[in-house]
């Protein structure tokens, strides 16, 4: 079993952080890091487009990579969600052993939201 990175852009704030925590609600991910204000330049429909967009970078199991493409089009508002799918060639054995724990369909965990003050390592249950 391996990890893969999926990227997908989305168009405002408010959407990158719904999509990101409803991948980890569902357990399709163990973390998603966004990055504000990339600027997209692409052909749409005949004509050159500039837009300023969130770069999502989902991080999971080649398994869940179907499950996160599909909650990408269930969640996306684009007509054609950017969908790209990487395959990560080395992951350190304590990040793989925290990310199988994140997407283990029978922990228990909580699904309440931490305000950004951190995680402590040693914590089983990060």
């Amino acid at each position: 079993m391996g990890v893969s990175i999926v990227l997908t852009t989305v168009g405002t704030e408010d959407e990158a952080n719904t999509l990101a925590e409803e991948l980890v609600r569902r357990r399709h991910t163990c973390c998603v890091n966004i990055l504000t204000k990339v600027r997209s330049v692409y052909r749409w429909k005949g004509r050159i487009c500039r837009d300023d967009e969130f770069l999502l970078l989902i991080k999971s199991l080649d398994d869940e990579v179907p499950a996160v493409e599909d909650a990408i089009r269930e969640l996306h508002s684009y007509e054609l969600p950017e969908i790209l799918c990487y395959q990560v060639d080395h992951v350190d054995n304590r990040f793989m052993q925290w990310i199988k724990g994140c997407l283990d369909k029978n922990a228990e965990f909580s699904d309440e939201t931490d305000d950004g003050l951190g995680v402590d390592p040693e914590d089983s249950n990060f």
